[in-house]
């Protein structure tokens, strides 16, 4: 039932968002003639629809065709957002000058929202193939000595598929060795979801250069693929699997925690305590791909966690959204006594392959002791 009703909102504000465009783009473009209103309202039904189509049928389907219609339909997404953002503008800009002597007419407004739109959709789109290298220094309380000045590279939310592919990941992994890391953690969704060849998509992580390892966990993408498959595709190269586990790696405990299965949720702090070896009194680092249950990691002694999952809103102005979800720990560091989490905004994308209002990242964190 909670999923039907999410289904039937998201719907709602999907459809009803386009029902904005249509008053828009009917309103400052004088669209009166009776056909012309059906054309665009047909095309306005058309456009979201393709997206839940190709969503529907295509996700599973390596054909260049749905490929195609999937980049295509979910950009809109993007695009669409971007227009209606920019209507909005319009709108009030419309109105104020209408109290003015000499109002241009509403094609001027039109147009200015409409060039606007497409010229901030290519830059996100450009933006979203060029990720970052985000260097933070991070303290941690009792680092042993081996740890410090050591390097960690935090790789998330890449979402190979069937738009970013092997090559998107290649860039990123050349990046990443660029920073000369000591070690490398994937905090999920590594995999959009889509079927295809898993195994050629992981391929460039067989490059990955970091002297203590490079490190997996499963984000909600990951269930959504299957992580079996997920497992089994990284199980061809060196990469680690932390399912609930521990390691220690000189002197400092590293925790990965799976993302837990649709409809379940996973009560952190137990996870911690049931790990046969850990000490809350050392110190520890956390592994969990979504930047919830802070304070169950505080409880359970741990003295930073890695996240990503948010994708820092992703697309101007979700960024909103994302804050009213997850408060502050959204986005960026935050050090909060002994506890510090860092959330990166991720090297992909989910959905439209945009990125506005923020950039895809690299995280590199440098290890010091506080």
């Amino acid at each position: 039932m909670a999923i039907l009703l999410f289904f039937v909102i998201a719907l709602s504000i999907l459809y009803f968002s386009h029902y904005f465009l249509y008053l828009s783009f009917a309103h400052f473009f004088s669209v009166n003639a009776l056909g012309r209103k059906m054309a665009l309202a047909a095309i306005l039904f058309l456009l979201p629809t393709s997206f839940i189509a190709v969503e529907v049928f295509g996700r599973r389907s390596a054909n260049p065709v749905f490929t195609f219609l999937f980049f295509s339909s979910t950009l809109w997404l993007g695009v669409g957002l971007t227009l209606m953002f920019f209507f909005a503008l319009a709108w009030v800009a419309w109105g104020v000058t209408k109290v003015a002597a000499h109002s241009p007419g509403p094609a001027a407004f039109g147009v200015a929202a409409v060039a606007l739109a497409c010229l901030y959709s290519a830059y996100g789109v450009w933006n979203a193939y060029h990720p970052r290298t985000e260097v933070i220094t991070v303290k941690i309380k009792n680092l042993p000595p081996d740890w410090r000045g050591k390097k960690i590279v935090q790789i998330s939310d890449v979402h190979l598929g069937h738009i970013l592919g092997a090559s998107f990941l290649q860039e990123i992994v050349e990046q990443a060795n660029a920073q000369q890391p000591d070690i490398v953690f994937i905090t999920g969704d590594l995999f959009d979801g889509a079927d295809g060849h898993l195994d050629d998509l992981v391929r460039p992580l067989e490059s990955l250069k970091a002297p203590l390892g490079t490190y997996f966990i499963t984000g909600n993408h990951e269930t959504y693929l299957g992580v079996d498959r997920a497992y089994a595709a990284l199980k061809t190269t060196p990469v680690r699997i932390l399912d609930d586990e521990m390691v220690v790696i000189d002197g400092l405990q590293i925790i990965g925690i799976s993302y837990p299965q649709r409809a379940f949720s996973k009560d952190i702090a137990a996870v911690i305590h049931k790990l046969p070896a850990f000490n809350p009194s050392q110190p520890s680092l956390l592994l969990y791909h979504n930047p919830s249950g802070v304070q169950q990691a505080k409880e359970a002694g741990i003295g930073l966690q890695l996240s990503g999952h948010t994708h820092q809103g992703q697309i101007f102005p979700i960024q909103i959204i994302s804050r009213l979800v997850y408060g502050k720990y959204y986005h960026g560091l935050h050090v909060e006594g002994d506890y510090t989490i860092y959330t990166t905004s991720g090297a992909g994308t989910w959905g439209p392959t945009m990125r506005t209002g923020n950039h895809p990242e690299i995280a590199v964190l440098r290890l010091e002791p506080a």
